[in-house]
């Protein structure tokens, strides 16, 4: 599986915190795909760790939200389209982009009582699910996600 990770972030990261960053990605997004039966070597995803600045940007100019939030997704393709599934030999699904404020990820993590880890596994199994077609935008549908969500997340409790 390809997932590229992206750093935008204000001050910069040390190396370790940007290795350990990207594991939690590549570990936690490949859970999510695994989870939803894709081959994860034919999908690629990429991950943009940033800052509250940056995010607030994106979310005004395409959910027209003013203000942070704590993760977006950005599909490029439609997984429930037949046509957008059908994978081509050798060539890698483009699933789309995650993009996590850092700054969002770690308030929230604090309000919850949760270490940053499992909140940034949250938003990024979230954000997975996102580009895999689920989405929260009716009750129905937000407890489907929900549930999928949690069990990606259990097979890290133990972390």
């Amino acid at each position: 599986m390809s997932v590229e990770v992206d750093f935008m972030v204000t001050p910069d990261l040390p190396p370790s915190r940007r290795s350990h960053l990207e594991n939690l990605a590549v570990s936690t997004v490949e859970a999510a795909l695994k989870a939803e039966g894709r081959d994860t070597e034919s999908c690629e995803v990429s991950v943009l760790y940033t800052d509250d600045c940056f995010i607030a940007d994106l979310n005004q100019q395409y959910r027209g939200v003013s203000g942070p939030t704590d993760v977006l997704s950005f599909a490029l393709c439609d997984m429930e389209s037949e046509v957008d599934r059908q994978e081509v030999p050798g060539l890698p699904i483009m699933l789309g982009d995650i993009v996590i404020s850092l700054e969002t990820a770690a308030r929230q993590a604090e309000s919850e009582g949760k270490t940053e880890d499992q909140e940034l596994r949250l938003l990024l199994a979230h954000g997975a699910l996102h580009l895999l077609a689920y989405d929260h935008d009716e009750p129905e549908r937000e407890a489907v996600m929900w549930e999928k969500q949690a069990r990606i997340l259990r097979a890290f409790e133990k972390e």
